[in-house]
């Protein structure tokens, strides 16, 4: 899709069409061509709107005036917050995610944007993270950043924060010593508006994220709420920022999983860290696996979330690694190169 020029595009009638959470990248794009104003918007009932847009849209909550007063409260707060933000057509606005499907219209920002620019590695994996995995996790970002690589998550609890910890601590350790320019940031992708924080306990991480020469960003005008459905698409940016996904530790079913999917549907690496096949977290991935069992018995889940396992990958060709430098190794290889049959004897000791 060949991007439109958006820039001299008034900000609130841009947030009046990016806040519209029924509409693809594509149908946004055919409003702002074909009209000139946000209050032009604001007149449309949803029979206009599905006649622009060549589908019917079922949208009963549609209020073009109501929608008009949010974005011009959204552009007040933008202002006041200082908050920034790239348009799909600005040449700051990262080229790995413009090229995936529906990629966000706007991306609101936080913090340093070109963090968004440069090598960058994506890395995530559970909440309820093993002391292992911990450590593993840490160690890889904090050797990514030394080594000019940023690092891309999520800013949830276990993996996640403590990739962001791992590329922070590496900029304050070396912040007296050396030129900061050369290392490599972190950035959090958040899964609500971007004037708020989620989860609420790492407001003194994502400071320091940003301290550190980072940033926050989102697809969400201010004040929009973290749902569930809304982590899932958050997922899908995380995996489109970066050539490659690190998978440090991930239970059947886990959102984690879910990244992983998505850099693969967006032609990306998937790789897997060690930490993720020690005894503890397989155990822990069995008894997981018990309950989805269970529950997909129940009708509960989906057989896609039930089928979503770290075996699928690996049986896929999945790479694993144990280390930042081993990761840049593996990404010179040729695909299929590295063998898992260690990790397959690891597998049936766990299962049985």
């Amino acid at each position: 899709m060949l991007p439109i020029q958006i820039k001299n595009i008034d900000p609130v009638f841009l947030l009046s069409v990016a806040r519209i959470s029924f509409l693809s990248l594509a149908e946004k794009i055919i409003l702002l061509k074909n009209l000139d104003s946000s209050s032009n918007l604001a007149l449309l009932s949803i029979e206009d709107i599905s006649f622009l847009c060549s589908r019917k849209i079922r949208a009963s909550s549609w209020d073009g005036k109501k929608n008009l007063l949010y974005a011009q409260k959204e552009y007040s707060i933008l202002n006041a917050k200082k908050i920034g933000y790239l348009t799909y057509s600005d040449e700051d606005y990262p080229a790995l995610l413009r090229e995936t499907p529906n990629a966000p219209l706007v991306l609101f920002y936080r913090g340093n944007k070109a963090a968004l620019l440069g090598p960058s590695v994506s890395v995530v994996g559970t909440r309820k993270i093993s002391p292992y995995a911990k450590q593993a996790t840490s160690d890889f970002s904090y050797k990514a950043a030394l080594s000019g690589c940023s690092v891309i998550s999520g800013l949830a609890n276990g993996v996640d924060g403590e990739a962001h910890r791992g590329a922070v601590n590496a900029w304050f350790d070396v912040l007296h010593q050396k030129d900061c320019d050369s290392l490599g940031k972190t950035v959090a992708v958040l899964p609500c508006g971007i004037d708020t924080v989620v989860p609420y306990n790492h407001t003194t991480l994502a400071s320091k994220i940003i301290a550190s020469g980072g940033a926050l960003v989102s697809e969400y005008v201010p004040g929009v709420p973290a749902e569930p459905w809304r982590f899932v698409q958050r997922n899908r940016i995380i995996a489109a920022l970066s050539p490659a996904t690190v998978v440090i530790q991930a239970p059947s079913g886990s959102g984690s999983l879910i990244t992983a999917q998505f850099a693969l549907d967006f032609n990306r690496d998937v790789m897997f860290h060690k930490a993720a096949f020690e005894e503890n977290a397989l155990t822990v991935s069995k008894m997981i696996e018990q309950k989805l069992d269970e529950d997909f018995a129940q009708g509960k889940i989906s057989k896609s979330k039930l089928e979503n396992t770290v075996q699928k990958y690996l049986d896929s060709g999945a790479p694993v690694i144990d280390s930042y430098d081993d990761y840049c190794r593996c990404l010179s290889e040729k695909p299929g190169t590295r063998c898992n049959k260690d990790l397959q004897l690891v597998f049936e000791d766990i299962y049985g």
